[in-house]
């Protein structure tokens, strides 16, 4: 049994940076070079990878090639790879693809929703809940995204009550994971106390996963406390590569290789080679022309 302040034995990554990382830029990555990044992410330890989003390709051209990644890697053994569907378009293209595992995100903030889906948060719930029976009636296991969980404008500003009530109606929806997002890097390792502590209180057996960016340079401080409350997954990003194309500002996730040090120095066991995942944020850097965020892969 888990004892709050304590911290797990191990945790699980999911490598998000294929997906997060890769939308966000402007210069063309080949698919050939996507491929071979992944790849290598897999046989450094990833347990799990996003490995793109099944969105229009003329608003998200980086996704252009999701069915080709799909179809490389959807039998690979060892890694779980999943694809992001925001609508039930994207979903079905998931399931043509072959794919196990998706993942659906929604809005929890209502000026976000309109501002990212043109819906209110109501409408992306109901939308939200139909693309988990579609997927889970195809065979796939779902993992549910709340986006802004910690604030949009300021902190605090997403109604940490409606957060609750979204958890318990998706835990019980057959989910296999809750992911709650700080989208724009407005969380603090207090806020981080407060919520996760109430969300876990609802979600029960199942898993939490804390998907952090670094806008403001707390997201290892956050991951810290979310540690000792018992928090075991996260989402990460090679480099710290990332942001929100409908965030202004928003930088990239907590960095793999800086999450899998600070787990180390605590002693939990994380299953990954930094070196190997260094090697990848070093591959992407050269290929962007630019340093990223990120500061353990420069070590490597």
């Amino acid at each position: 049994m888990f004892h709050p302040g304590e911290y797990p034995e191990s945790v699980e990554f999911c490598e998000v940076g294929p997906r997060d990382g890769f939308q966000f830029e402007s210069l063309a990555i080949p698919t050939e070079l996507k491929i071979g990044i992944i790849r290598d992410l897999a046989d450094a330890g990833l347990p799990r990878i996003q490995l793109t989003s099944f969105v229009h390709p003329e608003k998200v051209p980086q996704m252009a090639d999701a069915e080709e990644l799909a179809d490389v890697f959807r039998t690979q053994p060892g890694t779980r790879f999943s694809g992001l569907c925001l609508n039930m378009r994207g979903i079905k293209r998931a399931v043509g693809a072959g794919l196990t595992n998706v993942d659906i995100s929604i809005a929890t903030n209502e000026q976000h929703g309109m501002d990212n889906a043109g819906m209110t948060v109501s409408e992306g719930v109901n939308h939200a809940s139909e693309m988990i029976q579609e997927a889970i009636g195809n065979g796939m296991q779902v993992q549910i995204g709340l986006q802004t969980v910690f604030g949009y404008n300021e902190p605090g500003d997403t109604p940490l009550d409606q957060v609750l009530e979204y958890c318990k109606v998706f835990s019980e929806a057959g989910v296999e994971s809750v992911s709650i997002a700080d989208s724009t890097g407005l969380a603090n390792p207090e806020s981080v106390k407060e919520r996760v502590t109430a969300i876990l209180g609802v979600t029960g057996d199942i898993p939490l996963v804390l998907h952090l960016h670094d806008t403001r340079g707390l997201g290892l401080a956050n991951m810290h406390v979310a540690l000792q409350l018992g928090v075991r997954r996260f989402d990460t990003s090679l480099g710290g590569l990332g942001g929100c194309p409908f965030i202004p500002g928003a930088s990239g996730n907590i960095a793999t290789e800086d999450a899998a040090y600070l787990c180390e120095t605590l002693g939990i066991r994380t299953g990954i080679s930094i070196p190997g995942v260094a090697v990848q944020s070093r591959r992407i850097a050269a290929h962007l022309g630019r340093m990223l965020p990120g500061k353990l892969y420069r070590l490597f």
